[in-house]
């Protein structure tokens, strides 16, 4: 990802990320478990308020914890309990493959918190006139095909937020103007807004074993008797034992 350390130091850069950074803090402040990680941004301190006692940054830069590709997770099926992606899916070429690798690792009730640019804002029209350097260089994925794809992976939305409603001014004092933006965005132009924010849990889908109703039929008793053999007189005793 070329130029885009450099951008996340720019004002503008540092505008999204302070956003970026009030809502992870508040997110993850009550997800509990034993492992957790955060995929990319490593200088970005997104778990700091999060108490689950193992804590990971991985990526490919060699400032991460973990170097790995996000698409080829070095962990366990099953062993993390929270994985953060600040934005993640924009920059690589698999976003779909990398969704499936985190599904693959996270334990059943495991939490997914991820943030993306949006498309349909005044960020997405900035891609559209300027395709490079980062980030305008990213995939921009939309919202609605994002929760089609976690839905295929059985993945419920549980929250999230829209954020940095102001335009991608690189300059504080030109954007400051648009400062009215920020607190009508959630409540006029929610979809506008330059970047998403989403929590989704992973379910496992448990299969109901339905027996068959059998069909008592109730069968008639037979009683079975044995013929009593009659009393013999002290007599018929002792011809018996005569004969014999």
């Amino acid at each position: 990802m070329p130029g885009l350390k450099e951008w996340l130091a720019s004002p503008l850069g540092q505008y999204v990320m302070a956003r970026e950074q009030a809502y992870f803090d508040q997110a993850v402040a009550d997800a509990f478990g034993y492992r957790a990680i955060q995929i990319g941004f490593a200088d970005q301190p997104f778990l700091r308020d999060n108490r689950i006692p193992w804590q990971r940054v991985v990526g490919l830069r060699p400032d991460a914890d973990i170097v790995a590709d996000p698409a080829q997770l070095p962990f366990a099926a099953q062993s993390l309990d929270l994985v953060l992606m600040p934005h993640t899916l924009d920059f690589t070429s698999h976003p779909h493959e990398v969704l499936r690798e985190v599904e693959r690792v996270l334990v059943p009730e495991g939490r997914l918190l991820l943030t993306g640019f949006n498309p349909v804002s005044l960020f997405g029209v900035r891609r559209v006139l300027t395709r490079a350097p980062s980030p305008w260089n990213g995939n921009f994925l939309s919202l609605g095909r994002l929760k089609d794809w976690l839905e295929l992976l059985n993945f419920d939305i549980a929250g999230g937020a829209f954020l940095c409603y102001a335009p991608p001014l690189a300059s504080d004092k030109w954007r400051g103007r648009f400062a009215f933006m920020e607190d009508a965005g959630d409540r006029w132009w929610p979809v506008a807004s330059g970047v998403y924010a989403l929590e989704a849990v992973k379910r496992v889908r448990g299969m109901r074993l339905i027996m068959p109703r059998w069909k008592v039929l109730a069968q008639p008793l037979i009683a079975v008797t044995r013929a009593k053999r009659p009393a013999m007189t002290p007599n018929e005793m002792l011809k018996d034992d005569i004969a014999d």
